[in-house]
């Protein structure tokens, strides 16, 4: 996926829009909504961009920050793969859902 203006580049400095963390091997990280994923794609919940109870809520059925899943379906609602459970949202709600890629070696539990 290639990066658009629309979406945030983080680098080492910390910026309010998200709370992405760096590695050595990884100077930037690239992070978009999970909607704007392609199906079949592995990637880190980043940020939770809903109001408190929404993001409580979600945070309760798996999609937690730096939670590894995997993007199942996406049709009038996205189908996702956490936890080893898969879990329908709504393509609004995965608007909410900031998320980055994995390398092809990280797997998703």
């Amino acid at each position: 996926m290639q990066p658009s203006l629309n979406y945030f580049t983080l680098s080492g400095v910390s910026k309010k829009t998200s709370s992405a963390k760096t590695t050595p091997a990884r100077e930037s990280t690239f992070i978009c909504p999970l909607s704007k994923m392609r199906v079949g794609t592995a990637c880190r919940i980043k940020q939770l961009c809903a109001s408190p109870e929404i993001a409580h809520r979600l945070r309760e059925m798996g999609f937690c920050e730096e939670q590894r899943i995997k993007l199942l379906s996406q049709h009038s609602n996205v189908i996702c793969q956490v936890c080893n459970a898969r879990l329908g949202i709504s393509a609004e709600l995965a608007e909410a859902i900031w998320v980055e890629p994995l390398l092809t070696e990280e797997k998703v539990a």
